[in-house]
């Protein structure tokens, strides 16, 4: 069907091969044993509890009824230095570390006979980056899967001494690492959902079938709130706001640890997605930004997830934070992790974490070293592709030598126990249904949430005339193109599920559109060039066999009624380790787009990429524009659904759409005034020095219907700092199409004693609409969302006013209102006080009256209301500053008309602040309105 699939294809036969060749292997199970998984004959499981220890009696940590605290006491005092250290470290699975699928005599001699932590990855399928998956015996089905990690348990359980269980953990960002699972969007995609109760159930299918694969601890959410469009993880974002991080990373974590079915890691602890110039630098060094960025944006999500969430795991990053490693941090990883933010699940290292702080950071002197500061900062769990003797054996010659006390061993030991008891690991170890397994493992109903998931990812960014959706009885010939239109690679990498069926786009346009019409297609181009990343600073020109493949495209596109043209990114371009330096389409797939365009046929653009892309060219002429992101196996089906209108977008933006890479960092949310520039005139004689604003803003999304904001209520409208407040307003869709619109609360604290973002988002909903229906939306301000983060490092409610924007978008602001907030004391004042305000303003000669322009934007004309002139004429000038306290004046008359609104025209320009001088005279003003283009 197309390159990708058949080398899938042969994958699956080359496993199926190699499965029959080894069926006469006696460790591999028969169909009839992978019903119920069989305990052994051994002596230790008893009716209601296990004899982990084997001592022939019920101990306190074996009781299921026992409090977990006494259960983790019982165990720790029972326990060997040996037995403590392997506690703190990970074993890496099949053909990584582990040589074997199943334990064997050897391991009786291995490091881990005295137990261990965990297993990473073990038979997920994924060997190396670039690799095609596992094809040994175990990783399908998922019966024999689950089969394989119980006799790997097994092992622990029966053969060590005290018999601790292990912790299985796996990848499942975008569902559960494995050879076959339900296939999710990637986690960028999944944000631009903006669905909290569908996070949550993609959340507890992935923990649910990461259990029945015998998994117990899961590697996500991602928590990193994206900075800085460069970057390469950008895919595995939720978005760039830490509020909509926190709420849909609380959502993925409720559904992954429903009834503790497995424990949630979330990752990377902290400071990680903001390095220097967006590069990755291996170990992501020196992340660009101030201690109260760190707190408002970085730590925000934990602090959220951990609290409502329940986070039960948390990876510690591998980057510096001002020089000081987060690994071998204990104000991080116990101060704030621990102290501040109550997290009580444990600590794993990212990779080389520990070893970096001698090989990368300096900080240092060798393993040894690393050892010591990183458990005394707060690690619990070493985890990366290295044995782990190499951490297990410096960490006991610490030990030994009295440079770790038993009781730091103790307390780090002491929280992995508690998540393994958590989780169940004492009380049910095995995964008994194996045939549940086969049953709910990337089930048909499973995929129908993946599908929906696709499907609500996708945002419409233009849609000019209404050229979208296509009319299917009146198009007989497609023509469709593109590196992105046959390839569904991003399906298919690392941290999700690694070889399930998949839909590309063309597949899913030609089942669309069967027995209706032909559909056209050929590549086009490829992502990159032969030169590329240096052709984005040295473009190069077309070969004979690009331009040859241009010109197919382009001919397919001139005997076809609309040409649909799919680019983007993929893993060449995007993804770990995979920074770049320009957000532009890479390669030559703007050569291709501009050749189709000029073919004069209506062209629909498709955009596939784990990042943003200034698709500025596409913006000013392509009329329509469809943002997929990376979509899953059931992308191809959704994008065809949007294009044909069988499913109406309703996906916004969690992410800044730059222009241009020279204005980054440019993100939400923002400083007032920070991302805007001076002029806005352009040309010779203008006073424009580079480009302003978004292409695409935070919160933007078209759909094929409209909608209404109405009636809105804040109530009570004036509070004191510990109360709640409610906020409510209707939604009507007002065109002819079933749609979903996001409705968007942005909060601003109009005077602070600290500088805040002009716009706090504090709360979303994604409504289902039908035409010509009307819904209520309801909001909740709590006070911690109306908290800044004051000058003595303090989460408080100061006493002022709150301004209250509903909106389409960060942009589109259609309803707004204002909140009061008063201390205690002054909550008894009446109404008529706290309402009384200022109803003018008098001045004379030299006097001036200044106001701030909101968000600075362009201005071209201000209106005055002028009250009490005199005889004596009043003469003023209107003078205006772009920042930095410098005004010019642009505009000079004489007030008249006392009463009545006066509207004063001068050249655009942006604006921070608006100075209405008087000359001359004596004028009052009762009101100015300050008109933004």
């Amino acid at each position: 069907m197309k390159k990708i699939l058949f080398s899938m294809v042969m994958l699956s036969t080359s496993f199926v091969v190699c499965a029959q060749q080894k069926q006469n292997d006696p460790r591999i199970p028969s169909n009839k044993d992978l019903v119920t998984y069989k305990l052994s004959k051994s002596p230790i499981y008893k009716d209601g509890w296990i004899d982990f220890n084997k001592n022939g009696k019920k101990d306190i940590y074996e009781d299921p009824n026992a409090l977990i605290d006494d259960r983790i006491e019982d165990l720790l005092s029972q326990m060997t230095m040996e037995e403590k250290t392997c506690q703190m470290v990970t074993l890496y699975g099949y053909q990584r570390v582990l040589d074997d699928e199943l334990p064997t005599a050897n391991w009786n001699n291995k490091l881990w006979k005295d137990g261990m932590g965990a297993i990473d990855e073990h038979l997920n399928g994924f060997r190396q980056w670039g690799l095609p998956p596992s094809d040994n015996a175990f990783v399908w089905p998922a019966s024999r899967h689950a089969w394989a990690l119980n006799e790997v348990q097994r092992f622990f359980v029966e053969d060590t001494r005290l018999g601790i269980p292990v912790d299985f953990t796996n990848e499942g960002i975008r569902g559960v690492e494995s050879y076959i699972a339900t296939n999710f969007p990637t986690q960028l995609g999944l944000g631009h959902t903006w669905n909290r109760e569908l996070i949550k159930k993609v959340g507890y299918i992935t923990g649910r079938e990461g259990r029945l694969l015998g998994y117990t601890n899961i590697y996500a959410p991602i928590l990193d709130v994206g900075r800085d469009q460069r970057w390469g993880r950008y895919e595995e974002i939720y978005g760039e706001c830490p509020y909509l991080v926190s709420e849909l990373g609380v959502a993925m974590t409720l559904g992954m640890q429903t009834d503790y079915q497995v424990a949630s890691t979330a990752k990377h602890f902290v400071a990680y997605s903001n390095n220097k110039g967006g590069r990755e630098g291996l170990s992501r060094v020196d992340p660009q930004m101030s201690p109260r960025e760190v707190e408002n944006i970085h730590l925000y999500p934990w602090k959220k997830v951990i609290k409502k969430g329940g986070l039960l795991g948390a990876m510690s990053s591998y980057n510096d934070y001002d020089g000081f490693p987060i690994q071998s941090s204990y104000y991080w990883l116990m101060t704030r992790l621990r102290g501040d933010l109550g997290f009580r699940g444990y600590v794993v290292s990212d990779s080389d974490a520990v070893e970096y702080l001698h090989s990368k950071h300096g900080t240092s002197q060798n393993m040894k070293e690393s050892v010591r500061q990183s458990v005394e900062a707060g690690l619990n769990v070493r985890c990366t592709f290295r044995s782990p003797d190499s951490y297990v054996l410096p960490l006991r010659e610490l030990i030994a030598e009295g440079g770790l006390s038993m009781k730091t061993i103790d307390d780090r030991v002491r929280d992995v126990l508690r998540v393994k008891f958590m989780v169940g690991l004492f009380d049910t170890p095995y995964q008994m249904d194996l045939k549940a397994a086969d049953r709910e493992v990337n089930s048909a109903e499973n995929q129908m949430i993946a599908l929906q998931a696709s499907r609500e990812s996708i945002v419409l960014l233009k849609n000019e005339n209404q050229t979208l959706p296509l009319v299917k009885e009146q198009i007989r010939k497609i023509s469709v193109c593109g590196p992105n239109a046959d390839d569904v690679s991003y399906a298919l990498s690392h941290y999700g599920p690694l070889a399930v069926e998949t839909i590309s786009v063309l597949q899913g346009i030609k089942e669309k559109m069967k027995g209706q019409a032909e559909v056209f297609y050929t590549k086009g181009c490829d992502i990159v060039d032969a030169n590329w990343p240096d052709s984005e600073i040295l473009p190069t020109e077309l070969t004979d066999v690009e331009q040859a493949e241009i010109d197919r495209a382009v001919a397919n596109a001139l005997k076809s009624d609309v040409a649909i043209v799919v680019l983007g990114e993929n893993g060449r371009t995007c993804g770990e380790n995979k920074s770049r330096s320009s957000l532009d389409l890479p390669g030559h797939q703007l050569d291709l787009l501009k050749a189709v365009y000029a073919t004069g046929k209506p062209t629909i653009l498709v955009i596939i990429s784990g990042r943003p892309n200034s698709v500025n060219w596409a913006d000013k002429h392509i009329p329509a524009i469809l943002e997929a992101w990376y979509p899953g196996s059931q992308g191809g089906k959704a994008i065809a659904d949007v294009i044909f209108g069988d499913y109406n977008p309703g996906g916004k933006l969690t992410v800044t759409f730059p222009k241009t890479v020279g204005q980054i960092p440019f993100n939400f949310p923002s400083k007032p005034a920070s991302q805007v520039d001076g002029g806005r005139v352009n040309g010779l004689k203008g006073n424009m020095s580079r480009v302003n604003g978004a292409l695409y803003p935070f919160g933007y999304g078209l759909s094929y219907t409209s909608f209404k904001y109405s009636d809105l209520v804040v109530t009570p409208s004036v509070i004191t700092p510990k109360q709640d407040v409610t906020v409510r307003l209707n939604v009507t869709n007002t065109g002819n199409r079933e749609g979903d619109e996001i409705l968007q609360m942005y909060v601003r604290d109009i005077i602070g004693s600290v500088t805040t973002y002009e716009k706090n988002l504090r709360g979303f909903e994604r409504v289902n609409l039908q035409p010509g229906e009307t819904k209520e939306v309801v909001f909740t301000i709590a006070p911690e969302d109306l908290s800044l983060y004051n000058e003595e490092d303090k989460w408080v409610v100061e006493p002022g006013d709150f301004r209250i924007m509903i909106g389409a978008s960060s942009t589109d602001i259609r309803l707004s209102d204002t909140l009061t907030v008063v201390s205690y004391q002054d909550s008894h004042m009446s109404s008529d006080t706290k309402k009384k305000v200022r109803t003018k303003w008098t001045g004379g000669k030299g006097d001036y009256l200044t106001l701030p322009v909101k968000d600075a934007d362009a201005i071209d004309h201000v209106s005055v209301r002028w009250i009490n002139l005199q005889k004596e004429p009043a003469h003023f000038d209107i003078q205006v500053s772009s920042g930095g306290g410098q005004f010019l004046t642009v505009f000079s008359g004489k007030a008249i008309d006392e009463g009545r609104m006066q509207s004063y025209k001068f050249n655009k320009t942006t604006v921070s602040d608006i100075r209405i001088l008087i000359t001359s005279g004596k004028a009052s003003i009762a009101e100015v309105k300050i008109d933004k283009e």
